[in-house]
Parts: C-alpha cells; sequence; structure tokens
C-alpha cells in the first residue's frame, strides 16, 4: 500500500514537473543583413537541439514559440554565417530581439553587389527578380541554367535543339543580343554580335552566389545591350568560414554530376582561398546528344589591411557536346512525312544530325560543339574612406573551340535540306535514317581529286582585355557613382580541316595566297580565315539621391567603339586590314521611387540610348567593304510600377514600353546586298508578381505578364549597286505584325511546403501563351500577306521538386530530387514559321517530356 502511494506521488510531481517543463514564452524579431540592412526573406530561427523552428517572412520578421527556460537560438541563412544567441525567457512572455543581423558567409560581397549594379527592392527604380541560390539548389535540377528563370515575368526560356548548355532566353521578346549579361559586373555579350552562348557557362549554376533579372533598363551603370533588360550574376568569392561541401547526382538517359567545393576560410593572416569543381556527362534526352562537361572555379584574396583587399578570381566551363541543328515538321517526327524514306523511330527525340562512327554517336555538321572560355579577373577594392571606394577589375577571357561542318563538292552526303525538311537525293544514309560515315569514306578513298567531303571545324575563339574601374563616393544624400570601361578584343574566325574521312588531301582555293589546287590536310585553313577586331572606351557616370522614403537616380555613358577587320584569305599581305570604323553610342536613363508608407511604393524610370550595328552589318558579305550607311539602332524605353509588402504579402505590379527603332537589317537582292534601313518595333505590356505566406512553413507564389510585341511598320527604298546602278525596289511588309520567337503570354503559380522537419515539396505550374513561330522580317515581301507567324499551341507545365535536409554524422546533409514536366506533356517550344504561317508548314523543336534527376549534398 505504501509503495503505491509513493508511486502515485511520484507521477503526480512528474506531471507538476512537466507542466512547468513545456510552458512557453514567445520570441519575435527581425533577421537583416549585417551589412546593408535589408530583411532576410525565409530565414530560420530555430531552437538548437530541438525541432522547433521557423522562417522569417517578407519582412524579416519571425515568431517563435519556445520552451521557457534559459535557451540557446540559432539563426540561419544560406550564403551567411550562422549565428547563435542565449535567451532566457518565462512561460507567457514574449521577448522582442529587435534587429538580429547576420553576417554574410562570403568575403567582400557588398563591395561586388556596388560593382555590379545590383537593384535594390523598395529602393532601385526598376523592375526586378531575385533568384537566391536557395531556389538554384532546390529547383535547377538538370534544367539549362536560364530555365530557372522561366517562372519570372517575361522570360521565355527554352532549351532549343536540346543539346548540352544550347538553351535560350527571350526577355520582354527580345533575344540574348538585346539582353545585358554581367558576370561579377564584368560584361560578357558577344564583342562582335552581342549573342550570350550559355554553353560557354555550362558551370556557371554551381558557382552562382545570387542571380538578378532587371527587366528594361535595368540598374547598370555600363553601356549595355539591355534593350530587354539585364541578367546580373554574382559568382561565390571566397567563403569566410572554413569547410566545404560534396555533391553527387544521377539523373535521367545517363545523366552524372560530381561536384565539390573547399575553404580555407578567412584566416589570421587575411589570406583565403575558395574552390570548386564540377563533372557532368550523360547520354542527352534527344537522341544523338552526349556530352562531357567540366567546371572550376578558384578565388584567392588578401585582405591587405582594413582599406585595400585584393581578390583574384578564374572560372570556367570546357565542355564538348553533340547536338540537334535542324527543325522539322509535325509530320516528320509523326513518322508521316512522305519526303523521308525511311521510318522516324525516334518520335519527338528525332535527331537527323548524326550518325554512327566506329560504333559511337558522331555529331555531324552543326552536330558537335566544343569550346572553353576560361574568364579570369584581378579585383583590388581601395576604401579611401568611409563614404568612398575605389573599385578596380582586369579581366582576361581567351577562348578556344568551335563547331562542326561538312564541307566539300559532295558536301551534301551528310547534310539535310532543311528548307524541305528531307535528305538530299545524294545523302548517305543507313536503314534507320542516320548518316553513313563508312559510305562516304568508301567515296573519299576512291576518288582522285581528293575528299569529296570532310569534317571541318567552325573555330570561333577570342582574346579579350578588359579594365573596368569605379568609384563609388557619398556627398549629404547622393551616391556618386563614376567609372571606366576599356575593352579589346580579337576575335578569330577560320575553318579547319579536322577529319578528311578516308581522303588522301582536300582541295579548297578560297586562299589567294595559296598556290591553286594546293593539297590541304587536318589542321589546314580553308573556306575563311578572318579577325575581328574591337576597341572599346568608355565612361560612366551615375548620381542617386537617397533619403528617407524617397530616391531618384539619373546615369549616363558613353563609349567610342571601333571595329576593324583582318582578312587573311581574300587580299594580299599588307592589304588585309579595313581600316578602323568608329562609333560613338551613348545612354542616359533616370528613375525615382518613392515609399508612400512601409507597405506600399512606386516608381517610374525611363531613357534613351543609342547602339552601334553589329560587326557583320558594317562589314557585309565577309568583306573587309566598308558599309558607310550603317546606322545607330534607337531605343526609347519608359515604365511605371507598384508594389506592396508586408509580412505575408509581397506584390508587384508594372507596365512597360519600349520602342526600338532602326534596327539593323541586310537584305540581298541578286549579287547586291543593301541595309534596310526604318524599321520599327514596339515592345509593351503588363507584369504582376506576387508571394504570399499563410502560414511560416508554406510559401505561394505566382506572376502573370502579358505583352503585345508588334513591328510598327512597312519599309520600301531603292537598291543600288557600287556603281550607283538601279538594281531593284525594295519592300518589306511587317506593319501590325506580332514579333515572333517568345511566348507573349506567360504565366506561373508555384507552391513550397515544409511538410515535415526539414523535408519540403514544392510544384510549380507554367504557362505560355501567344507563341508565334520565329520568321525572318526582310523576308516578309509580299504585299498580300498580312498574316501573324503561326501561332503555337498554348503550353502548360508541372514540375516537382523535394528537398530534405538531415545528418551524416557530425556533418550536415542534402537530398534533392527534381520531376520536371512532371505529366509528361508533349508541347513545341520552338518553331520557324513556314510559307503557309501554320502547322503543317513550320518547322520545329518539341520540349522535353518527363525528366527527373535527384543528387546529394554533402557539407564539411
Amino acid at each position: 500500500m505504501k509503495a503505491r502511494f509513493i508511486r502515485v506521488f511520484l507521477l503526480a510531481f512528474l506531471s507538476l514537473f512537466s507542466v512547468t517543463a513545456f510552458g512557453q514564452g514567445t520570441v519575435t524579431g527581425v533577421l537583416v543583413d549585417s551589412s546593408t540592412g535589408e530583411n532576410l526573406v525565409g530565414a530560420a530561427a530555430v531552437v538548437k537541439g530541438t525541432s522547433i523552428g521557423t522562417a522569417s517572412l517578407f519582412d524579416g520578421t519571425f515568431t517563435l514559440k519556445v520552451p521557457a527556460g534559459k535557451q540557446t537560438l540559432l539563426f540561419s541563412y544560406i550564403g551567411y554565417i550562422p549565428s547563435e544567441k542565449e535567451i532566457t525567457v518565462k512561460d507567457g512572455q514574449t521577448l522582442d530581439l529587435g534587429n538580429v543581423p547576420l553576417k554574410s558567409n562570403t568575403v567582400g560581397l557588398d563591395e561586388v553587389l556596388v560593382v555590379s549594379s545590383f537593384a535594390r527592392d523598395r529602393q532601385t527604380p526598376v523592375a526586378l527578380s531575385t533568384i537566391q541560390p536557395q531556389l538554384i539548389q532546390e529547383k535547377l535540377g538538370n534544367q539549362e541554367f536560364p530555365e530557372i528563370l522561366k517562372s519570372t515575368p517575361s522570360v521565355y526560356a527554352t532549351k532549343q535543339g536540346g543539346g548540352y548548355g544550347d538553351s535560350r532566353i527571350n526577355l520582354r521578346g527580345f533575344d540574348s543580343n538585346n539582353i545585358g549579361v554581367l558576370i561579377n559586373g564584368v560584361p560578357v555579350n558577344g564583342m562582335e554580335n552581342g549573342k550570350v552562348y550559355w554553353s560557354n557557362w555550362a558551370g556557371l549554376s554551381d558557382v552562382t552566389q545570387t542571380m538578378q533579372v532587371q527587366r528594361g533598363l535595368g540598374a547598370s551603370k555600363l553601356a549595355l545591350s539591355s534593350v530587354g533588360g539585364t541578367i546580373n550574376i554574382i559568382t561565390r568569392s571566397t567563403d569566410a568560414e572554413k569547410g566545404g561541401s560534396a555533391y553527387a547526382g544521377i539523373g535521367n538517359d545517363g545523366m552524372h554530376k560530381y561536384m565539390f567545393t573547399a575553404s580555407t576560410g578567412l584566416l589570421e593572416n587575411g589570406w583565403a582561398v575558395t574552390l570548386s569543381g564540377a563533372h557532368s556527362y550523360g547520354n542527352g534526352y534527344i537522341r544523338g546528344t552526349n556530352y562531357d562537361g567540366y567546371s572550376y572555379f578558384l578565388n584567392v584574396s588578401k585582405q591587405i589591411n582594413d582599406a585595400n583587399r585584393l581578390s583574384f578570381t578564374i572560372f570556367g566551363a570546357p565542355q564538348w557536346h553533340n547536338q540537334r541543328y535542324n527543325k522539322h515538321k509535325i509530320a516528320t517526327y509523326r513518322g508521316e512525312n512522305p519526303e523521308i524514306p525511311y521510318q522516324v523511330q525516334d518520335g519527338y527525340k528525332y535527331n537527323s544530325d548524326f550518325g554512327y562512327r566506329n560504333g559511337k554517336v558522331y555529331g555531324g555538321g552543326y552536330g558537335y560543339n566544343v569550346y572553353h572560355k576560361p574568364q579570369a579577373s584581378l579585383n583590388w577594392y581601395w576604401k579611401l574612406n568611409e563614404e568612398t571606394l575605389l573599385s578596380t577589375a582586369v579581366y582576361a577571357s581567351i577562348s578556344s573551340g568551335g563547331g562542326r561542318r561538312v564541307d566539300g563538292t559532295g558536301s551534301n552526303m551528310l547534310n539535310w535540306d532543311y528548307r524541305n525538311d528531307r535528305p538530299y537525293s545524294t545523302t548517305k544514309l543507313t536503314p534507320e535514317g542516320y548518316y553513313d560515315y563508312n559510305a562516304v569514306m568508301d567515296v573519299n578513298k576512291a576518288s582522285l581529286n581528293g575528299s569529296e567531303a570532310i569534317i571541318g571545324m567552325s573555330v570561333n575563339s577570342h582574346q579579350w582585355y578588359g579594365i573596368l574601374s569605379t568609384l563609388n563616393t557619398k556627398v549629404n544624400n547622393i551616391n556618386i557613382t563614376a567609372g571606366l570601361d576599356g575593352r579589346y578584343y580579337i576575335g578569330n574566325h577560320a575553318k579547319q580541316v579536322d577529319d578528311l574521312l578516308g581522303g588522301a588531301f582536300f582541295i579548297d582555293n578560297a586562299n589567294i595566297n595559296r598556290p591553286a589546287n594546293s593539297p590541304l590536310r587536318k589542321g589546314d585553313y580553308y573556306s575563311y580565315h578572318n579577325d575581328g577586331i574591337v576597341r572599346w572606351i568608355g565612361l560612366f557616370s551615375q548620381a542617386e539621391y537617397v533619403v528617407n522614403n524617397f530616391s531618384a537616380f539619373l546615369s549616363a555613358s558613353i563609349s567610342s567603339q571601333s571595329y576593324n577587320r583582318k582578312d587573311y584569305f581574300q587580299y594580299t599581305p599588307g592589304n588585309q586590314m579595313s581600316g578602323w570604323v568608329n562609333y560613338m553610342p551613348w545612354s542616359v536613363k533616370g528613375g525615382a521611387n518613392y515609399n508612400i508608407n512601409k507597405h506600399h511604393n512606386v516608381y517610374v524610370n525611363g531613357g534613351y540610348f543609342t547602339r552601334s550595328p553589329y560587326f557583320n552589318i558594317v562589314f557585309p558579305n565577309y568583306t573587309n567593304d566598308i558599309n558607310n550607311d550603317a546606322k545607330y539602332e534607337r531605343i526609347l524605353s519608359t515604365e511605371v510600377g507598384y508594389g506592396y509588402t508586408s509580412s505575408k504579402l509581397n506584390v508587384k505590379l508594372g507596365v512597360y514600353r519600349t520602342n526600338w527603332m532602326d534596327k539593323g537589317l541586310r537584305v540581298s537582292l541578286g549579287q547586291v546586298s543593301s541595309n534596310i534601313s526604318g524599321l520599327n518595333a514596339l515592345h509593351q505590356g503588363i507584369e504582376l508578381e506576387g508571394n504570399y505566406k499563410p502560414i511560416p512553413k508554406l510559401s505561394l507564389r505566382g506572376m502573370v505578364s502579358i505583352g503585345d510585341w508588334k513591328w510598327q511598320n512597312d519599309v520600301s527604298f531603292d537598291v543600288y549597286d557600287d556603281n550607283n546602278v538601279y538594281q531593284g525596289t525594295y519592300n518589306a511588309y511587317l506593319s501590325g505584325i506580332h514579333v515572333g520567337n517568345s511566348a507573349q503570354t506567360t504565366a506561373a503559380f508555384g507552391a513550397e511546403m515544409e511538410v515535415l522537419t526539414d523535408l519540403k515539396i514544392g510544384l510549380d505550374w507554367n504557362y505560355y501563351g501567344r507563341n508565334y513561330a520565329d520568321f525572318d522580317p526582310s523576308n516578309r515581301t509580299d504585299a498580300a500577306d498580312r498574316s501573324d507567324a503561326w501561332k503555337m499551341p498554348d503550353a502548360a507545365l508541372f514540375d516537382l521538386n523535394i528537398n530534405y535536409g538531415f545528418k551524416i554524422g557530425p556533418f550536415d546533409a542534402s537530398l534533392y530530387g527534381n520531376v520536371n514536366n512532371l505529366l509528361g506533356n508533349v508541347y513545341i517550344t520552338d518553331a520557324t514559321d513556314g510559307k503557309e504561317h501554320n502547322a503543317t508548314s513550320a518547322l520545329v523543336w518539341y520540349g522535353f517530356g518527363r525528366t527527373w534527376s535527384t543528387g546529394l549534398k554533402v557539407r564539411f
């Protein structure tokens, strides 16, 4: 009886103790960046040693129920150094911690953001969307790097032919030629044509710290081709803490990826080193698109003293990949094209641009690419005083590589009649429909005149050197920026014999400085060999007024841009240089933002800039002849926007109008080429995006953008030859026709929820509509044809991602899983318009079906 009484007493006592132990208090606070004071959205606040935690809302605030007593709170966020804070809270008490600062884990990140014109929400008056590294890790999977932006307003990103790194992105209807791309503030658009080849940066996603899309004129102070907007990429720098990570992943069609990162952290002597590398390979989703790619990143920095820091960075992504070049008619993919003498077996994965050689996949003409474009920079950050920073970057990029071509009198043996979507009558094919290299080699071996068809490499290498120096200072409430942008570029363009395909030699007489009928062998140049040389010196300045709830800026830039062309084949030594052709493009833009209160803000911006004509417009027909009539392109852009921000809801609304005038085009009439002048396009639209956090563990986001992008006018002018003899009148009928090659209506909705502790599931829906096929405006010469290009069927896709965080011994680990196009929808992503402007005559690429990837990342 006594024992029973004791047990009852103990149970009652323990119950009372439990009630006391499980008393709760409430802790609140705001998680902010220690340097900028900006709110951190989605940062974690956890009671150390427990599963009790929450995430900060859009205004950085958090509310956390914690057990009463003495506790240790752990605050963390990707890219920041975790911070701990000991607290004591009583049952029923609410403890407000105020601002809780977190320090960036990247040494000198603030300096890089300033130099790279990184825009700040509710201050910089531009339309912007910022992609954090966590989103890249969780959402990208085995997609192409630009596809991480596909849920951003007015963005249309596709894989194009589907080869590794062959993706493209359009922004507000403009392609990469008209989108300024910056990496750590350094412009990377091609100096001759403005293009960005993402295969050159195939490993960039592995080292990206953060990424920002600035639609419209953007915040960059440099003279950029930002007609549609700017993509601002900030790579990793030196980690402030010692550690690293290792990653291994697999995916559909033999995809493998391995990656590591290691950092010394910031040592006591001021040195710090971070090294990262990755290797990716696979068979490719599209038939015959196997690939092998590497990426590397190295940063070495030295904090010399409190005022001076040096940082050296080099990164690159050497790769080769087989690719698909030719689009096909829908009937071809379905096996219903009577022009093709075999049954297509691969359906929507069909690729006509490869064959097998010695049992291995062999990409043919336009079916293989190899490239390596390392970029190295040395940055000096000099803090002259508390208000003034001088940043100077000296950088270089020396690239090499190119793509396969098929040439020779019998080149059609290994080519495709893409205009009619069928093989030529002389094309050598296996019974399965792939290029028959053995048959071509037999022809070459029997030829007494050398190889009739060869594999050549179209070489496009370059040397690019630059200096970018920026002075930032503050006078009262005005931030002043001024700087110098200097660049020197030599692009080498040639064809080299790569494979004689069984022949003894190859004959090509394009080089007038070589004896006629000289036998050419592997490594010899043929067809063409020339250099494109560009000099660029630019000055830029900006004044930004920031006070309380109001900010405004005015910026201007002017550049001296000079072209020269050297041709080694068509001209004799001493006469091979064209001479310099000079242009002076300029820009001016401004804007203002007003924060009505802590929830509402409005902004407006506008600008006008001129752009030099591209290299091939200045030197038409691949000669040193100078086109003296080449005009500047002119762009006038305006935009107004509104924003709403609260702890749970964030909404942005914008309306834009971009008028693109005197677009540079050339047209050929017989043997004469001429400029098309006066061709204008108007891109205007509305964009809405928002994020909602009804509870800390559930995030919802959505966007819709509706564009109206049209050519504005017809053009007509007389064409004369070099002797001023009339050759005819050229007319192009374009007024009111929609611009092609990008979805003019896009929408997205996404949800992400932490369903269990450290287990997050995300689902995204993306919609593309009013997507008109691509077409060449200069070919619209029929006055009776005012039809739009073929409008592709609308497409809607679901993507799923799962992320689970856990411990492996003392190490933090994350398991990632991604399924894209979850329902396996069949849809068209790219199309070239046909003569009838319909589905039957169009040439298309289908998007990928269901794909998947999974990977494990361990941090140490």
